[in-house]
């Protein structure tokens, strides 16, 4: 267990680095705590034996370890108010009720992507736990018709397609085919039972079945994709610890790219924010991830910051914290 000034002295670390990420030194802490350098000199040294902190080889100062982030966050941390600049950006999506609340949490992370120079990313609902309960079409003139997915867990998503030289009847019976053939299957397997239960025989069905298979196989393949969306990609770039570590952003990049990867963001069922340091994340060992999960009607998801270890955690969660509740008012 730390001492009260052993805590003071983490903390103040820790929240220098995160504005400044050059190591810290006894001077710095010594004037703004009251105490002699040779005092905190000591004081950096245990908390370096207990593996709070490490020490560079360049400086004589100090920098926060992963642990001594995690005790910063467990213990340390005290939540940042957000200003009015940044209440005031989010306020302006949550309340534009022309957008539907995908729209609204997609633009509002793109806010805080932009605010904070981090990457944000939003999951929603496993495509595995949502069954295609049956698809609708609506023309809308002779060539463009609105395609309508829905799931046994009331997701509806739309998609307007457009068909040459192709009847009415023609997509109605390819619509009648996937009803009877593919109902009930997990929205991420679709894809996989048109190409091997409705490609083989639609042809018997409808001459321009080509075409109507390869519109319909695109209309899932979206549907599926919108699960995962990521803002703000680049904004890893502008960090230091990635910006000159080519070899780095490369690899978190890929696996910015692996829905895997992303998809394992959201298997905690807690429904609390969550604080993921370093190694304790399977994006990168230098990138933290906080995250929180929504629920409103039948949609639900998760929603995600990512940035480098030296993070505004006490920022971030507030923001995240605020979303969540705007959402699931």
């Amino acid at each position: 267990m730390l001492s009260e000034r052993q805590n003071k002295i983490l903390k103040l670390i820790v929240e220098k680095y995160i504005k400044n990420p050059v190591p810290v030194g006894s001077k710095v802490i010594s004037k703004t705590i009251n105490c002699s350098s040779a005092t905190v000199r000591n004081e950096m040294g245990e908390l370096e034996k207990q593996g709070l902190l490490e020490k560079t080889h360049t400086s004589s100062g100090r920098v926060p370890s992963e642990a001594g982030y995690r005790y910063y966050v467990d213990n340390l941390m005290e939540l940042k108010k957000m200003n009015g600049e940044d209440m005031l950006k989010l306020q302006m999506v949550f309340r534009n009720q022309q957008l539907a609340l995908s729209d609204v949490i997609t633009k509002s992370l793109q806010v805080i992507s932009d605010m904070m120079n981090y990457t944000t990313v939003v999951l929603g609902s496993k495509s595995h736990e949502n069954l295609l309960k049956k698809v609708e079409v609506i023309p809308i003139d002779d060539e463009n018709l609105t395609v309508i997915i829905v799931t046994d867990k009331g997701h509806v998503e739309h998609k307007t397609i457009k068909l040459k030289d192709v009847s009415l009847e023609e997509v109605e019976k390819t619509v009648s085919l996937i009803n009877n053939l593919i109902t009930g299957t997990p929205i991420d397997e679709v894809g996989k039972k048109l190409e091997f239960e409705i490609k083989p025989i639609i042809g018997n069905y409808v001459k321009q079945h080509e075409q109507l298979y390869n519109v319909f196989y695109h209309v899932f393949t979206d549907f599926t994709n919108q699960e995962i969306n990521v803002m703000g990609r680049n904004k890893m770039l502008e960090q230091p610890e990635f910006s000159t570590n080519i070899e780095k952003i490369k690899n978190v990049f890929n696996k910015l790219d692996e829905k895997e990867i992303l998809n394992n963001i959201e298997e905690d069922d807690d429904n609390n924010i969550k604080v993921y340091i370093g190694n304790e994340n399977n994006i990168d060992s230098d990138v933290t991830v906080i995250q929180t999960k929504f629920k409103k009607g039948n949609e639900e998801g998760t929603i995600a910051i990512i940035g480098p270890k030296r993070m505004e955690y006490d920022r971030v969660v507030g923001l995240l914290d605020y979303m969540k509740k705007n959402i699931e008012r």
